[in-house]
C-alpha cells in the first residue's frame, strides 16, 4: 500500500472548500439560514485523531522491535486503512470549514465573530485529523528491506 499522495490531499481540501462555499451560497440564496459548524465538531474530530494515533503506536513498537507482542497483520492493515481514511476525511472537513469561513468573510454584512471562529476552529480540527492520519500511516510503515541480506 502506498502512502497518501499529497496531491490527493490538496484535491480533497479544494473539493471540501468548494462544497462548503457552494452549500452556503445555495442555502442563503434559497432564503434559508447558513450552516454554522458546531463547536462539538472539532472536539469529536480531535478525539478521533487521538484514537487513530493510539491505535498505530503498538504497531510501530512491534515493527521497531521495542515490543515482543505480535501484531495481527489484518488488524495492522485495518489501522493503516483507518489512518488513510482519516487523513482524507480530515482534508474534507478542513476544506469544508474553510469554505464556510470564506463565505462568512465575503458577505457584505459582517457575520458574528462566534460564527467565524467556529468555522476556523472546525478547520483546525480537520487539519489535526489530517495530520494524525498521516502520522499514523507513517507509524505503520515497515522499514525497507536490508539490501545486504539479498547479496549473500
Amino acid at each position: 500500500m502506498k502512502h497518501t499522495n499529497p496531491l490527493t490531499i490538496v484535491i480533497y481540501l479544494l473539493v471540501g472548500a468548494a462544497i462548503g462555499f457552494g452549500m452556503e451560497i445555495a442555502l442563503v440564496g434559497g432564503g434559508m439560514q447558513a450552516v454554522v459548524p458546531p463547536y462539538t465538531l472539532p472536539i469529536t474530530v480531535i478525539a478521533a485523531a487521538l484514537i487513530v494515533v493510539a491505535l498505530a503506536i503498538p504497531i510501530r513498537r512491534s515493527i521497531s522491535g521495542r515490543s515482543q507482542a505480535r501484531i495481527n497483520p489484518f488488524s495492522a492493515m485495518r489501522v493503516v486503512v483507518l489512518a488513510k481514511a482519516s487523513s482524507l476525511v480530515g482534508a474534507l472537513i478542513a476544506g469544508w470549514a474553510a469554505g464556510v469561513a470564506v463565505f462568512f468573510f465575503t458577505r457584505p454584512v459582517i457575520a458574528d465573530t462566534a460564527t467565524i471562529w467556529s468555522s476556523i476552529i472546525a478547520a483546525v480540527g480537520g487539519v489535526v485529523l489530517l495530520a494524525a492520519g498521516i502520522v499514523a500511516e507513517r507509524l505503520c510503515t515497515l522499514p525497507p528491506d536490508d539490501p545486504d541480506a539479498h547479496a549473500e
